[in-house]
C-alpha cells in the first residue's frame, strides 16, 4: 500500500523502535477513531479470549471519514504512540480510514507488530470471488485514499468497485441497524455495485459488520460479504502465533477502554453495539 502524504501530526523525531524484546503477557492495543473498532475487539475476544486488551477510541475527533488524510495521520499517530507507551505487544489499527493514512508509517515507527484491517480483507476477497468483481463499501476518506486499489494492485484479475457510504456510521451509532431509513440508504449505495456484477463485497468500515443483516438481505445469496473486522482478528491471531507472542495457559483476558471523548457516552454506545464487553471506560486526553 502506498503511504500517505506527510501530515502535521507526526510526533516529530519520536522513535519507538528501540525495544529489543516483547513480553507475551503484555496486552494487545487496539486503536480506532471511535466505536466501529469495537467489532474488531469482539472478534479478537472470540478468537483470543485469554488476551488482555487496551482499546483506545478517539471519539473526540471522530468521525475520521470526514477528515483529510493529514489530519487522520496526525490523530492516529498520537493515539498509537500512547498505546505503545502503555507497553502493548501488538497494535491493531481497527479503522479503515486510519489504516489508509498511517499503516506504512506505523510499521516503520514501532517495534511491535502492526495489524491493519485493509490488507487482510483484500486477501480474503481475492480468495473468495468467483468472477473477479469485488465491491468495497467504506467511508469517504477511505475511498479517497485509494487504499483498497493499492491493496489489489497485485491482483490484476480483479475488477474493483468502491462505494462511499457516509450515512452508515451515524445511523449505526444512533442504534439504527435496520428499518426503512437504513434500507433506503443501503439500496442507493449498493445499486452501482450490483450493476457492476460484484459477487464479493468487502465491508470496508468496522461499523459495517453491524449491518450484515440488511446488506445480505438486499444483495442476496449470490454475493459473499467479507468483514474487515473478522479478517483483522484472524490476521492478529496469525501474527501473534508466528511471533510466539500468544499468552499461554487458560485465563480470562482483561479489557481496558480509553476514549478521548466522554466516557459515559462511549460506554453507552459501546454497550448498544457489542453488549457487556464494554465497561469501566476512562478518559484519555
Amino acid at each position: 500500500m502506498s503511504g500517505p502524504v506527510g501530515g502535521p501530526g507526526a510526533a516529530a523525531g519520536a522513535q519507538w523502535g528501540t525495544v529489543t524484546s516483547i513480553d507475551p503477557d503484555a496486552p494487545i492495543g487496539i486503536f480506532d477513531s471511535g466505536f466501529g473498532g469495537l467489532t474488531v475487539l469482539r472478534a479478537i475476544v472470540d478468537q483470543l479470549p485469554g488476551e488482555d486488551i487496551i482499546y483506545l477510541g478517539d471519539t473526540a475527533r471522530a468521525p475520521y471519514g470526514e477528515k483529510t488524510l493529514g489530519e487522520v495521520r496526525e490523530y492516529a499517530l498520537e493515539c498509537l504512540d500512547h498505546l505503545v507507551s502503555l507497553g502493548v505487544k501488538a497494535l491493531v489499527i481497527a479503522c479503515n480510514s486510519a489504516s489508509s493514512a498511517v499503516l506504512r508509517d506505523a510499521r516503520e515507527r514501532y517495534s511491535v507488530p502492526v495489524v491493519d484491517v485493509i490488507l487482510p480483507a483484500a486477501r480474503r476477497a481475492v480468495q473468495t470471488t468467483r468472477n473477479g468483481r469485488i465491491g468495497v463499501i467504506c467511508t469517504e476518506a477511505t475511498a479517497a485514499s485509494g487504499s483498497y486499489d493499492d491493496a489489489f494492485f497485485a491482483a490484476p484479475q480483479v475488477r474493483l468497485s468502491t462505494q462511499a457510504c457516509p450515512r452508515f456510521v451515524p445511523l449505526v451509532e444512533a442504534g439504527i441497524t435496520g428499518g426503512h431509513e437504513l434500507l433506503d440508504a443501503a439500496r442507493g449505495y449498493l445499486a452501482p455495485l450490483q450493476a457492476d456484477g460484484i459477487d464479493t463485497l468487502i465491508l470496508g468500515c468496522t461499523h459495517y459488520p453491524l449491518l450484515t443483516g440488511p446488506l445480505s438481505y438486499l444483495l442476496g445469496d449470490g454475493v459473499t460479504l467479507v468483514s474487515s473486522a473478522d479478517e483483522c482478528a484472524q490476521a492478529c491471531y496469525a501474527r501473534l502465533t508466528e511471533l510466539g507472542l500468544l499468552r499461554s495457559g487458560p485465563r480470562e483476558g482483561r479489557r481496558e477502554f480509553l476514549t478521548t471523548g466522554n466516557p459515559e457516552r462511549f460506554e453507552g454506545i459501546g454497550r448498544r453495539l457489542i453488549g457487556g464487553l464494554v465497561a469501566d471506560v476512562r478518559q484519555y486526553a
